[in-house]
């Protein structure tokens, strides 16, 4: 038997993905949550920076990085500078400064095509899991381990839980990119 709960889960799963990828682009305000996905060197390992140091706003463009350990200093910086932030890394001691440039116009723009290909990849990741579902509807179907009615009826139900969802991705899609172009 098909659990439509489980399509409605990875489905969500999906969404929540694209929602934290969304964070991860800037617009006002740096957030120390840029820095979430860097991943570091360390002795023989790869650990995330939020491991291995603070990371504190300075002001709205600026971000402090106070390493922990003296002897990851360097390979932090480098690290960041490989990263393409879009900001230079300045070493003071075991900080490490981050500043931000302002947006401009045509980074904006950018974005909001980074954004508008990103949605459509997470978009097809949800069609993705209705085809599975659809799929495993049909062969019980074949199977005849369901009703051709319930067969249809769980089809729509998971069209309509699709719907719904990239219904979700448009409307996180707009709100940032209509806080991308606001100056």
């Amino acid at each position: 038997m098909i659990n439509l709960s489980d399509c409605k889960n990875e489905m969500q799963d999906t969404l929540d993905a694209y929602s934290n990828d969304l964070k991860n682009i800037r617009v006002g305000r740096v957030s120390p949550d840029v820095l979430k996905s860097i991943m570091i060197e360390n002795y023989g390992s790869k650990m995330p920076l939020t491991q291995l140091s603070n990371i504190n706003n300075l002001d709205n463009m600026t971000l402090s990085v106070s390493v922990w350990d003296s002897s990851l200093t360097k390979i932090v910086e480098k690290t960041l500078l490989e990263s393409n932030l879009g900001a230079t890394p300045q070493t003071d001691g075991n900080n490490i400064l981050l500043r931000f440039p302002e947006i401009t116009a045509e980074r904006r723009k950018e974005l909001v095509k980074i954004i508008s290909e990103n949605s459509e990849k997470f978009k097809i990741s949800i069609r993705n899991i209705r085809r599975k579902f659809i799929d495993e509807t049909k062969d019980l179907e074949k199977n005849k381990s369901l009703s051709i009615d319930e067969s249809k009826k769980n089809q729509t139900e998971i069209q309509k839980t699709t719907d719904s969802f990239i219904l979700n991705i448009d409307i996180l899609s707009k709100n940032k990119e209509s806080e991308i172009l606001k100056v």
